[in-house]
């Protein structure tokens, strides 16, 4: 029988699912809604279900070693959800103890940008590095750090958060209450908040501004870009500014040897990584330049949350 690892990724809006085995092939995969289940319980009957639903075809062929679940405000020490400001539940949230009274598993939850780091490791491009940092670059920011071969987690499991650091002192509203954090400025949303602002300070004429806020994606700003648009450019090298600037105080704390973009916005390839690599090499210490390699994730895009939720069976050695 195949050895197999379930991966769940719980997001705000769809909760992804999937059967994977050791050699990150995803043998089935499914999702549901979160938005629609207001209560926890329910939401939890409903992952049940359709868990079942996938693993019947393959229920003679697989041996399920373990359940990896990837949220938003996931503690992998307590096995909770805690606060997590983009779900129905609020609270904390006891995640682990219920799905563990449910299947005789070996459980285990982190955060979802750890999670992507450890598929990454796992099954990606990092399979070789013992120092590296994945950024998710999606709706919002995410990171995880990887040092010595290890993830790091801190004191109380909410290590690396870096989209949540200041870069502008008093500038935009970040989701998380806080002003002027990195992941305002750098993510699709960021993104998005500064193509209106450039062209507000402009007079520079672009096909963007025949398009409405409510609208307006990067997926749109990257192809203005890549037709010359003045204003779609300026936006990649300010977004990349913000992150390379970042990345360069990320890289005095933990010296990796490689920092993987991941997401849609990491999609726009050079367009990001350029900006983004000049200005991290530009604020580096002498000894860290030219050393620290800018690279996109080695993970397929299309079940990459499963993939990086399932590593966490393989990555606690099961």
């Amino acid at each position: 029988m195949k050895e197999v690892a379930i991966g769940i990724d719980i997001g705000g809006t769809y909760s992804k699912l999937g059967i994977v085995d050791r050699d990150g092939n995803c043998l089935t995969e499914s999702s549901i809604s979160t938005r629609d289940h207001k209560e926890f319980d329910n939401f939890l009957e409903s992952i049940f279900k359709e868990i079942e639903h996938i693993k019947s075809p393959l229920k003679d062929l697989i041996d399920v070693k373990g359940i990896g679940i990837g949220a938003p405000n996931a503690n992998y020490f307590s096995g909770n959800i805690e606060d997590a400001p983009n779900l129905n539940w609020k609270g904390v949230v006891p995640i682990v103890k219920k799905f563990k009274k449910h299947y005789n598993l070996p459980t285990y939850l982190t955060n979802d940008a750890n999670a992507a780091a450890i598929g990454e490791k796992i099954y990606g491009a990092a399979k070789d590095f013992d120092d590296f940092i994945v950024i998710t670059l999606g709706t919002g920011l995410g990171s995880g750090f990887y040092a010595n071969g290890s993830l790091i987690y801190g004191f109380n499991g909410f290590a690396g958060e870096l989209g949540h650091i200041i870069v502008e002192r008093k500038g935009r509203m970040g989701t998380a209450g806080l002003r002027g954090t990195l992941e305002s400025y750098v993510s699709a949303t960021g993104m998005k908040r500064t193509i209106f602002q450039l062209m507000a300070d402009s007079l520079e004429e672009s096909p963007l501004r025949e398009i409405p806020y409510i609208h307006m994606t990067s997926k749109k700003i990257y192809e203005a870009a890549m037709k010359g648009d003045k204003l779609a450019l300026e936006a990649f090298e300010l977004t990349g500014r913000y992150l390379g600037e970042a990345l360069a105080i990320a890289v005095s704390h933990t010296n990796p040897k490689a920092i993987f973009l991941f997401g849609g916005l990491a999609k726009a390839g050079d367009l990001i990584i350029n900006p983004t690599r000049k200005y991290m090499e530009k604020n580096l210490l002498e000894i860290y330049k030219n050393k620290v390699d800018i690279l996109l994730s080695g993970l397929s895009d299309t079940n990459a949350a499963v993939l990086g939720s399932s590593a966490l069976v393989w990555s606690e050695g099961n």
